[in-house]
């Protein structure tokens, strides 16, 4: 019989970081301590954050609490992502690296730090700093555009690239749009305006069409990007699963000197009515080629809704279940055969 672990009691000050902001709407942080650390339990008086329960779990508990306030002080705020990561680090023995790993600001807009917000995350932006060319592959939710915009602007804001070419492939998502209206810009503006919604949550409103006029910022279809030569630019391809091989292949040929490249994409969700997708034959090809990253991210990377992270999961099984079907079948009619 397992002896139960002696209660304990410690606390942790809350310095150094804006109580309102960090406790969050009614304690919101409290509430979700609690839900992470059930056998803990937490009372917040001033500045001081009180934590009572069993030793093993307060001590796990206490080491989430400074790494959350650890982040709370480098980058101004903690989100409820932030103590759902922390949490999982710090159980799988990595939670002296969580405030490093969850605190760098890419960007600070509006008052707001962009920033990796989980480690899968943060190994993306990593990859971006240190290859000329990234691709970022991952379910919907995961951060791979708006974390590869982030790093565009910082490198514009540097003056480490001369201006930024955002990119997509003009393929409907399942539906047939028709014959739009209006001249070609507004033909193609539908494809183009997730990207449009990026870059301006990345900078101050007034900024954006300065910069989009003077060619500063480019978004265009990526049929525009055939012919020429991409120097001193940050290049991201988005929605890459909806290119051809032939139209990937064009795309990163356009690479010129002192320029940088990312590509992002769901293979999951590939909206081409017959041809491969770039993207599967892009990583067939070229993994393993120096200085360019293959970037993995997973549902565990997802900061949208929690339910976002189970559908993902949850198709991915069914997906994985209905090839496994289609395996067996076939190998059944070769056995037939015979």
């Amino acid at each position: 019989m397992v002896p139960e672990s002696p209660e304990l009691q410690r606390t942790v000050l809350l310095a150094g970081v804006d109580l309102a902001s960090f406790l969050g709407h009614r304690d919101q942080l409290i509430a979700d301590l609690e839900a992470q650390h059930p056998e803990v339990v937490f009372h917040s008086r001033d500045q001081v954050l009180t934590l009572r329960g069993p030793a093993e779990a307060v001590r796990a508990a206490e080491q989430v609490i400074n790494e959350i306030v650890e982040v709370a002080r480098r980058s101004g705020a903690v989100s409820r992502r932030d103590v759902q990561e922390v949490t999982r680090m710090v159980h799988e023995g990595q939670g002296e690296t969580a405030a490093q790993v969850l605190s760098e600001p890419i960007l600070t807009v509006r008052g707001h730090s962009v920033r990796a917000q989980t480690r899968g995350q943060r190994a993306y932006v990593d990859a971006i700093d240190q290859n000329t060319v990234v691709f970022g592959v991952g379910p919907a939710g995961t951060g791979k555009t708006y974390l590869a915009m982030a790093k565009a602007v910082q490198a514009l804001q540097r003056r480490e690239v001369a201006k930024i070419i955002l990119t997509r492939p003009a393929v409907e998502a399942g539906e047939r749009l028709g014959y739009l209206p209006g001249t070609l810009e507004d033909k193609i503006d539908p494809y183009l305006r997730p990207l449009f919604d990026a870059i301006g949550s990345m900078m101050d409103a007034d900024v954006v069409p300065k910069l989009l006029a003077s060619g500063t910022i480019e978004v265009a279809p990526l049929a525009y990007m055939r012919g020429r030569t991409l120097n001193e630019s940050f290049v991201i391809l988005d929605e890459a699963q909806n290119t051809t091989p032939e139209q990937m292949k064009m795309f990163l040929t356009r690479l010129g000197y002192g320029s940088k490249m990312v590509v992002t994409g769901d293979i999951t969700q590939v909206d081409l009515p017959i041809a491969a997708s770039g993207l599967r034959v892009v990583n067939r090809i070229l993994r393993g080629v120096e200085d360019i990253h293959f970037a993995e991210l997973g549902s565990d990377d997802i900061v949208r809704h929690n339910l976002v992270s189970r559908i993902v999961d949850a198709y991915s099984a069914y997906d994985e279940s209905t090839r496994r079907e289609h395996e067996d079948s076939a190998q059944r009619q070769k056995g037939d055969a015979r």
